[in-house]
């Protein structure tokens, strides 16, 4: 029962099922969910460990970036089943309708531009 329990205690909070119907579209980086989000980069973080650690994210590293994405829940039959249904679920939600059409303007190159430029 525990890692049914620890699969819907990680889908319990609303920003981490936003995260998981981001990460349905493409893989993204901690700054580009922070953006889409408009949430703190801690907050983001802590969302994605408690995502991993339940089986439904995992990520790569590439060069300097870490790109985060959906698993394919074969940790778990309850990962597979909730990501599978997922992929249909709450498509025609208002705020992930927003937050998926928001996806194509938000690019970690110009994030990270903004963010390590010197403040005057």
């Amino acid at each position: 029962m525990k890692p049914f329990i620890k699969i819907m205690k990680a889908l319990s909070d609303s920003n981490r099922v936003r995260i998981v119907k981001l990460l349905q579209r493409k893989s993204l980086c901690v700054c580009e969910i922070q953006a889409a989000l408009q949430v703190s980069q801690p907050t983001v973080s802590s969302h994605l460990r408690v995502l991993e650690e339940a089986g439904l994210v995992g990520y790569e590293k590439d060069g300097l970036w870490v790109n985060y994405h959906l698993t394919n829940g074969e940790s778990s039959p309850y990962a597979a089943a909730l990501l599978g249904n997922l992929r249909h679920w709450l498509e025609d939600d208002p705020d992930i309708m927003k937050l998926v059409a928001s996806l194509p303007g938000i690019s970690r190159e110009a994030i990270c531009k903004k963010s390590s430029q010197p403040t005057r």
